[in-house]
């Protein structure tokens, strides 16, 4: 697979040209996403086989570890030719691997700066607020991001982020952000049976602006489903690869971040993007949400 193909290309600005299927380095850390993994080698292993069957695109975040997953990003694709990666920030990692918020301006600013450290970089490619929480700990909640959004502005004129973009947040907020600065992408969460911003992925999509669903395959309880799985039968594909391809035949805005700390599966999930959907699995698998 040649460079950029994966899945086509999206352009987020200019200069930010990346093959639509990504990849997210959360699952390079130890369980819970805590500590060094079990296999480093493997580790490096998985982004640098990602990068050369066309991945330039990696989601990471520093409280991934914490410092684990930059660092071992670092260690296998610095200086990061023709490789984006973006960050998020808004939250910590506490002493017993809970995942509090920490949006002061002081606190982002901490953030950024431990980011330029643990990836080695002058500037950030993308950094993403994340906003919400909510009861299940990933849908968003309502009220301003004007402080800490605003702070990131700030660090953006000041040349250490390139581009910014919010995380966890519902449609307000996003068009709060964008009144304070350019966006180009928004990261929450989506998938074949979690469909709340269809409206939203649309409206980005208009206005030229990208969308990671993070858990494409479900997030820490997997997809499960009898559609999904006579589907994927099938097409003679498993139920996460066609998951995965569903993502990418629902919008050309939409970039897919599925993790994995194997370099097999990782083969697996690059295979979604070259698998076409016929129109009748399409429709069975949009009734798996209803």
């Amino acid at each position: 697979m040649a460079a950029n193909t994966l899945g086509g290309t999206f352009t987020m600005a200019d200069g930010l040209t990346v093959a639509r299927m990504g990849y997210g380095a959360m699952q390079l850390a130890g369980p819970g996403v805590w500590g060094p993994p079990s296999d480093r080698d493997e580790a490096v292993a998985v982004l640098r086989t990602a990068v050369e069957a066309g991945v330039n695109h990696i989601d990471t975040a520093d409280f991934y570890g914490p410092h684990v997953t930059n660092e071992i990003i670092r260690e296998a694709l610095a200086p990061y030719d023709g490789v984006h990666v973006v960050t998020k920030v808004g939250a910590v990692r506490d002493e017993q691997g809970g995942w509090p918020h920490a949006r002061s301006p002081r606190q982002l600013r901490e953030q950024v700066e431990s980011n330029l450290r643990t990836l080695g970089v002058a500037a950030l490619d993308v950094v993403n607020l994340r906003v919400g929480g909510g009861p299940d700990g990933h849908s968003p909640v309502p009220g301003s991001l004007a402080e800490p959004f605003g702070a990131l502005a700030e660090m953006r004129q000041e040349g250490l982020i390139k581009h910014l973009g919010v995380s966890v947040v519902d449609a307000d907020q996003v068009a709060e952000a964008q009144a304070i600065a350019p966006i180009v992408t928004v990261q929450n969460w989506y998938n074949v049976a979690h469909r709340g911003d269809e409206a939203l992925i649309a409206s980005l999509g208009q206005q030229g602006v990208s969308y990671a669903p993070f858990w494409p395959l479900g997030g820490f309880k997997p997809v499960q489903s009898e559609v999904l799985d006579a589907v994927a039968e099938s097409v003679g594909a498993s139920p996460k690869v066609v998951a995965i391809a569903w993502l990418l035949h629902q919008a050309a805005n939409i970039l897919v971040i599925p993790g994995t700390s194997s370099v097999a599966h990782l083969r697996e999930n690059l295979s979604a993007a070259e698998m076409t959907l016929p129109a009748q699995a399409l429709a069975e698998l949009d009734g798996i949400a209803a």
